[in-house]
This record gives structure tokens, sequence and C-alpha cells, in this order.
């Protein structure tokens, strides 16, 4: 994957590259997510201006298995 195809957040410095089938969201650790996954971990408590996941049309719907659930 080419780095020019990566957009990199400026608020939270993830990286999201386009792909085939949908957007690949490249985590700091962890495997990687998509948009919806990175809208329901992190851009719901972090609403900072700069932010490029924003767009609804985009990010799509939220599931449950997006959201962080640690092991227990």
């Amino acid at each position: 994957m080419p780095d020019q195809q990566a957009q990199v957040c400026p608020v939270c410095k993830v990286r999201i590259v386009k792909a085939a089938g949908g957007d690949k969201v490249l985590f700091s650790s962890g495997p990687p997510g998509t948009r919806s996954r990175l809208s329901a971990r992190v851009c719901q408590f972090v609403k900072k201006n700069g932010c490029i996941n924003k767009d609804p049309n985009l990010i799509g719907d939220i599931k449950s298995e997006d959201y962080y659930k640690p092991d227990l």
C-alpha cells in the first residue's frame, strides 16, 4: 500500500488507507479496523477540529463489536 493513499488524522494520528471493499484504519496497536470501529472507539470521545472521520456516509453503521471490550 503506497503511503500517498494514506490519510493521517491530525487529532488522533491514526492512518486511514483506501482499500478495495472499504477504507482500512491502521491503529497504533492491534489489527487494522474500519472507520466505524475508529468512530466507536476514538472519535466519539475526542471531538476536536481536524478529525478526518466525521462523515457518517464514510463511517457507516456502528456495530456492537466495533466498541472496545476489554478481555475479562
